[in-house]
C-alpha cells in the first residue's frame, strides 16, 4: 500500500500479465494503493475478484469506485497458444483459397525451407464455404446473393461444429448488403452464433488483409466475449456500478461491450498500458524521447516514444502473422524474470523464450519448479531480497535458486554458480539490447538521443547494463515501474478510431465528398462516445490515407477539417513530404485518397499516472548486501536504499540497490541516481 484511500472518486486499473496481476487504485486526492497478485493462468479473470477482495480489506467500498480499467493478454495468448476457434469462413464463390494464398511475401529470402506466413490454421477444409454472389468496385451488384447457396454454406459450417463465423465478401466495404444478408440468415439458422463481418471489422480494400483480420476477429471473439462477460459479472456481483473499460491496442480505452464486438483490437491491450504509462512518466521530468522496456515474468515489451507520442502503426504482427489493425508499435520478445536458462545442442547458454510463469514459477518460488530462471540468477547475484519479493507478498527460497543455477547451468558449463548466473543475465541483456535496436537503429534513430525507461517487476535490474551496451546517457525510473502498465490504464483516454474506404483520385475529389465521409464517421463516433458517457465531451482528429496512383500501400496524412475548403493541393504536398520521409523517395504524379479516418478521444480524469511522492520517515539505508556486477570482477558491498524514504534531491552513488514494493533498481559502479520531480529516479553515468 502506498497510502490510505479517500472514499470518493476511486479509479482502479488492473493489468493481468502472464505471471503477476498488477492492481493500482487512486482517489481524487491523488492517493495511490498498489498490489501485485499471482496470475491464475487457467482463469486470469479471477484476478479481478481477488483485487476487489483486497481493496475491500483496505477499507474501500464498491460504491466509491467510479472507473474500472483493464488490460489483458487473452486475445494475444489465444492466437499464440491456438486456443481460439474453430471458426467458419464464408467467402465469395471463386475465392475459396484467399486465406491460403495470402501475399507473395518471403520474409527470409535465403531459407531453404519456407515457413508459412498465412494463418490458414484459422479455417480450412469444410470450415471454408463459398456463396454465389458478387459486388464489384464502387458497390455495384453484379450477381445477387443466392439464398440457396448461402443457406447450404451456413448449414455446412454449423454441421462442422464451428463456434463463430467470419464473413468476407468481395468489395463489401463499398456495399455491405450481402454481408448483412448473410448475418441475418446466420441468426435465423444458428441463433447466438458470434459473427464477424469484414465491412465492420476492416472496411478497406486488399481482400487478403481484410479476410485475414476478420477471421482473427471471429477466432478470438467467443473467448473474449466469455472472458469480459464473466469479469463484468464479477464486478456487478461486487456492486461495482461503473462499466468495465478495456485497453485497446492503439492505447485508448473502450467499454467492455464494445471491445467484445471488436475483439481483434485487443491484441496489444496489455503492452499498450505500459507505453501510455511510460509516456506519462516522461512528462513528469520533461522528457519526450523515450525507449521503454517492460520486463515481466514472461516477456519484454519494447516501445519507442518520439516527441511525446508513442508510434501507432496501422499494421502489426501477432505470432508471426501480419494483422491489419491499429496498434502501438511494440516489439515483444520472450525475455522475462521467469525465462528459463538452458544449454543447446552445441553447448551454448540460451535464455527463453520458454518461461516458468507463475505456475510453477522460478525454482526459488518453491512450487515445484526445477529450471534455472532469470529470477533465480538475480538471487544468486545478490540483486533481490528473498524476503521482500513483490512487496513481501512472497518469500523466496535462495537455496533452491542456487541449486537450480548450479545443476542446470554451472555444472554443465564448468562454471562457478556466480559466473553462471552472470552469464544468464548477459544473454538476456543481449537479447533485450537487440530488441531495442530493432525499434530505433533499424528506423534510422540513434538510441543515444533517447532516455531509457524500465518498466515491470524486472526492468530496474536490467536498465544499467542495457544503457551501457547502447551508450544511452540517461535512465528514467518511474515512481511505480513495476505496476506502470496498470498506471497507464488510469492515464489512458477513452478512444475510438473509425475509418472507411474512399478510393478516389485527389484530382477528382470534391471537398464536399470528403466532408460527407467525415460526417458519416463522426456520427458513428458520437454514438460510441455517448455510450461511453462522454457525449459532447471529446475531441476528434482527422486523417486521409493516401498513395500514388498504382501503389498498393498508403501513408496516413493528418488533416484539419478546416483544410477541406476546395483547395486540396496543400494536403497532396504534405503526403509527398511524408512519403519521402518514410520511404526515402517520392514517386510524383497523381495522388489518390484510399480511406478517410477519424479518432475520437476523451482525456482521462486522472491528473497523474504516478502517486505523489511523500517520503516516509524510515531510514534511507537498509545496510549493505554483497552483489556481483558485470563490470566488477568480484562481489562488492552494495548499499541498500528504501526508495519510499528518499526525498527529492537525494543523490546515490553506485554500487547501490534501491528497493521498493513493486521492483528493484540496480545502480552499478560508475553510475549515480538522483531523486527528481515526483520521486522519479534518474540514473546517469558518473
Amino acid at each position: 500500500m502506498v497510502s490510505s484511500m479517500d472514499e470518493a472518486g476511486l479509479v482502479v486499473g488492473v493489468d493481468v500479465g502472464g505471471t503477476f496481476t498488477d492492481v493500482v487504485s487512486v482517489d481524487r486526492a491523488g492517493m495511490f494503493e498498489v498490489m501485485k497478485l499471482p496470475t491464475t493462468r487457467s482463469a486470469p479473470q479471477k484476478a479481478v475478484a481477488q483485487a476487489l477482495e483486497q481493496l475491500t480489506k483496505s477499507g474501500v467500498t464498491p460504491d466509491a469506485i467510479e472507473k474500472f480499467a483493464h488490460g489483458t493478454t487473452v486475445a494475444t495468448n489465444a492466437v499464440l497458444e491456438r486456443k481460439g476457434g474453430p471458426i467458419g469462413l464464408l467467402l465469395t464463390e471463386g475465392f475459396r483459397d484467399i486465406l491460403e494464398i495470402g501475399r507473395s511475401y518471403r520474409p527470409d529470402m535465403y531459407a531453404m525451407f519456407l515457413k508459412r506466413t498465412t494463418p490458414d490454421f484459422l479455417a480450412h477444409g469444410t470450415c471454408v464455404q463459398t456463396v454465389r454472389e458478387r459486388i464489384t468496385s464502387g458497390g455495384r451488384v453484379v450477381t445477387e446473393i443466392d439464398e440457396a447457396s448461402l443457406r447450404s454454406a451456413i448449414a455446412a459450417l454449423v454441421d462442422a461444429g464451428v463456434n463463430a463465423i467470419a464473413v468476407s465478401f468481395i468489395f463489401s466495404f463499398d456495399n455491405p448488403a450481402h454481408e448483412l444478408a448473410a448475418k441475418a440468415m446466420i441468426a435465423e439458422m444458428a441463433p447466438g452464433m458470434p459473427v464477424s463481418l469484414s465491412h465492420e471489422v476492416d472496411p478497406m480494400f486488399r481482400e487478403y488483409e481484410r479476410t485475414s483480420i476478420t477471421a482473427f476477429d471471429a477466432y478470438v471473439k467467443p473467448l473474449l466475449v466469455t472472458y469480459l462477460g464473466e469479469m463484468s459479472e464479477d464486478l456487478r456481483r461486487a456492486r461495482v456500478t461503473p462499466p468495465l473499460q478495456v485497453m485497446q491496442s492503439r492505447g485508448g480505452l473502450t467499454a467492455a461491450n464494445v471491445a467484445s464486438s471488436r475483439p481483434v483490437r485487443l491484441f496489444l491491450s496489455g503492452p499498450a498500458g505500459g507505453v501510455i504509462g511510460a509516456k506519462a512518466a516522461g512528462e513528469i521530468v520533461g522528457a519526450k524521447n523515450l525507449i521503454s522496456f517492460d520486463v515481466g515474468g514472461t516477456s519484454c515489451d519494447i516501445a519507442l516514444i518520439q516527441d511525446g507520442e508513442p508510434i501507432v502503426k496501422s499494421t502489426g504482427s501477432i505470432g508471426g502473422y501480419t494483422v491489419r489493425v491499429p496498434m502501438v508499435d511494440v516489439n515483444a520478445i520472450g525475455a522475462g524474470g521467469g525465462s528459463i536458462a538452458w544449454i543447446d545442442a552445441g553447448g551454448g547458454l540460451r535464455v527463453g523464450p520458454h518461461s516458468a510463469g507463475s505456475e510453477p514459477g522460478p525454482a526459488a518460488y518453491g512450487r515445484g519448479g526445477e529450471d534455472a530462471t532469470v529470477t533465480d540468477a538475480s538471487i544468486v547475484l545478490g540483486y533481490l531480497d528473498p524476503g521482500y519479493f513483490a512487496g513481501g507478498t512472497m518469500t523466496l527460497d535462495p537455496d533452491l535458486a542456487f541449486r537450480s543455477v548450479e545443476e542446470k547451468v554451472a555444472r554443465p558449463l564448468g562454471l562457478s554458480i556466480e559466473d553462471a548466473a552472470l552469464g544468464i543475465h548477459r544473454v538476456l541483456n543481449a537479447q533485450m539490447a537487440e530488441g531495442i535496436r530493432l525499434v530505433s537503429v533499424q528506423r534510422g534513430l540513434d538510441p543515444r538521443d533517447f532516455a531509457l525507461v524500465p518498466l515491470g517487476g524486472g526492468g530496474g535490474i536490467h536498465a544499467v547494463p542495457l544503457a551501457r551496451d547502447l551508450s544511452m546517457p540517461r535512465i528514467i525510473v518511474p515512481r511505480l515501474p513495476g505496476v506502470l502498465a496498470a498506471c497507464g490504464l488510469l492515464a489512458a483516454p477513452v478512444e475510438h478510431e473509425l475509418f472507411a474506404a474512399f478510393n478516389r483520385d485527389l484530382s477528382a475529389v470534391r471537398d464536399a465528398d470528403i466532408l460527407a465521409a467525415f460526417d458519416a464517421l463522426e456520427a458513428k463516433a458520437a454514438a460510441l462516445m455517448e455510450a461511453e458517457g462522454f457525449a459532447g465531451r471529446y475531441d476528434v482528429r482527422y486523417a486521409l490515407d493516401m498513395c500514388y496512383v498504382g501503389q498498393a500501400h498508403f501513408v496516413e496524412v493528418p488533416v484539419a477539417r478546416a483544410e477541406i475548403d476546395g483547395v486540396l493541393e496543400p494536403i497532396a504536398a504534405r503526403f509527398r513530404s511524408l512519403h519521402e520521409t518514410i520511404h526515402g523517395h517520392g514517386e510524383g504524379g497523381e495522388t489518390r485518397v484510399v480511406n478517410v479516418r477519424i479518432v475520437a478521444s476523451a482525456a482521462s480524469s486522472v491528473a497523474s499516472a504516478t502517486p505523489q511522492h511523500i517520503p516516509t520517515d524510515a531510514p534511507l539505508s537498509r545496510g549493505t548486501r554483497a552483489a556481483r556486477f558485470e563490470t566488477v570482477g568480484a562481489p562488492v558491498a552494495a548499499t541498500l536504499y528504501d526508495r519510499a524514504a528518499l526525498p527529492e534531491g537525494t543523490t546515490i552513488d553506485g554500487p547501490a540497490i534501491v528497493e521498493q514494493s513493486d521492483t528493484t533498481t540496480l545502480v552499478e559502479p560508475g553510475w549515480s541516481a538522483t531523486v527528481a520531480a515526483g520521486g522519479t529516479l534518474i540514473l546517469t553515468r558518473t
